[in-house]
């Protein structure tokens, strides 16, 4: 699907598309188009939505279509008053998916005029689990050194060794392999939940931070098979020497590295929202100053729209960005903490930013989401904190898509219906965790519910916490 097909319009709702590279720099074109497509339309409200790590610019669309078609069809049975013009605009960022893992099925039609239930959703089949294959095939390997060019060696190396016995030295090698990537990929994303400022491994994964490859990578094998997914018998086994310990241990290996590429990824999206977006909706607003900016993301997109507001300009009062809707959020739920619960000295890295929405921070999560609630805070504990359990690991570095915005005196409540005489306690500058899990729960392993987000009940939620729809 090229550009110009989906730059016009999604069930009759002007749409463009905001490309940015890994430095947050926009595509000029685009980023002019939008612009003067704002003024020219004469758009009130546009809701700017990001994708995770989707896998090609094309799967991202037909999620954008899928959402997007849901919530003009709630915008369509309003009365003729009540109307705004709306404005749909999705962001493309370098963020691809391993190709080895399923995306979720998003309906590809619009489903305009129905506001309705879960029921309204087209039928999606099921998620297969992601395979049980230990190695990295080729186009993964590829993908991968794209994306990371600089590390495009301790990659190769690293898939070298997966098609070898899991020996010590060779669970030796591809720890170290790791620590290079993780070097050579450029920092992770801190936001906030670790060490002091600028001390010791404050961007440096927690996983890192040990000296047991085989506990770390039984670790991630382990939890592998709690979400249900399947792991191999690992190269190797029934080899004079190895035995049933090392069953599955490349598969917990392998999701290691998955999980470190996403931490590294965590940190790509906030630089995108910051020297991208946010700069792009400051740019907009200096040209038309009376639209109002709806920001949604899922997944990293979450941090990414998220990130945005520390890159709008400083003097915005009141502040264009009226309401910020996360959807299965993988970045720290302590994100927005003033103060940090656990370092009373310091704040989340979006510490304040919820002043800079002149309306509610929206935090939708689901307990099935395995991908945000077992793996993703894996990849910042260390070991040794982890074995001394002095407090719930999966807490201190869980995800906003796990259980909401933590730190912040967030009210809690549950998902409810879409559509009119449906409302929540919405505040300015204030955050709302809505436990999502109800219809937020179909996907296979191992990232379970975690792109199950096309819903006609999240959809109303965006446009009611920005008083879109009254």
């Amino acid at each position: 699907m090229a550009d110009k097909d989906v730059s016009t319009e999604i069930a009759g709702l002007p749409y463009w598309d905001l490309t940015f590279d890994a430095d947050g720099d926009a595509d000029p074109k685009q980023a002019d188009a939008f612009s003067t497509g704002i003024l020219d339309r004469g758009i009130t409200d546009v809701i700017v939505f990001s994708h995770g790590w989707g896998a090609t610019p094309q799967d991202s669309h037909r999620l954008y279509q899928g959402f997007f078609g849901l919530l003009a069809g709630q915008l369509q049975d309003l009365p003729a008053d009540q109307h705004k013009v709306v404005g749909l605009a999705g962001v493309v960022w370098p963020a691809r998916l391993w190709p080895d893992q399923p995306i979720p099925d998003f309906p590809s039609q619009p489903l305009a005029g129905d506001h309705g239930g879960a029921a309204s959703v087209a039928e999606r089949g099921p998620v297969s689990p992601a395979t049980s294959d230990p190695t990295l095939d080729a186009a993964t390997l590829t993908s991968l050194q794209e994306l990371f060019p600089a590390a495009a060696g301790p990659l190769a190396t690293m898939a070298s060794l997966l098609e070898k016995p899991p020996t010590q030295e060779a669970q030796a090698e591809f720890f170290q392999q790791m620590k290079e990537f993780s070097q050579l990929a450029g920092p992770g994303g801190d936001d906030g939940e670790r060490g002091p400022a600028g001390g010791k491994g404050s961007q440096v994964p927690g996983m890192l931070q040990g000296d047991d490859p085989a506990a770390l990578f039984t670790l991630y094998r382990d939890k592998l098979m709690e979400t249900g997914a399947p792991v191999s018998g690992g190269a190797g086994i029934g080899t004079a020497g190895l035995g049933d310990a090392l069953h599955g241990l490349w598969d917990g290996a392998k999701e290691a590295l998955r999980q470190l590429t996403y931490y590294q990824m965590k940190h790509r999206a906030g630089i995108v929202g910051q020297n991208g977006l946010g700069k792009l909706i400051g740019k907009v607003h200096l040209a038309a100053p009376a639209v109002r900016v709806h920001l949604v993301g899922h997944s990293f997109g979450a941090r990414l729209v998220s990130f945005a507001l520390a890159g709008l300009p400083a003097d915005l009062s009141p502040s264009p960005v009226k309401a910020v809707t996360l959807l299965e959020g993988a970045f720290s739920h302590f994100a927005f903490a003033v103060p940090l619960p656990f370092d009373a000295g310091r704040n989340g890295a979006l510490g304040g930013m919820l002043a800079r929405i002149d309306g509610p921070l929206t935090v939708c999560f689901s307990t099935h989401d395995s991908a945000v609630g077992t793996l993703y805070p894996l990849a910042s504990i260390a070991s040794h904190e982890d074995a001394a359990a002095a407090e719930n690991p999966l807490y201190r570095w869980g995800a906003m898509g796990a259980d909401g915005a933590q730190g912040v005196g967030a009210t809690l409540v549950s998902i409810r219906p879409a559509g009119p005489g449906t409302s929540y306690p919405f505040a300015t500058g204030q955050a709302l965790n809505i436990d999502s899990s109800e219809i937020v729960r179909a996907g296979g392993p191992p990232a379970g519910a975690h792109s199950d987000i096309v819903h006609p009940e999240l959809s109303w939620i965006v446009l009611k916490a920005g008083g879109i729809v009254p």
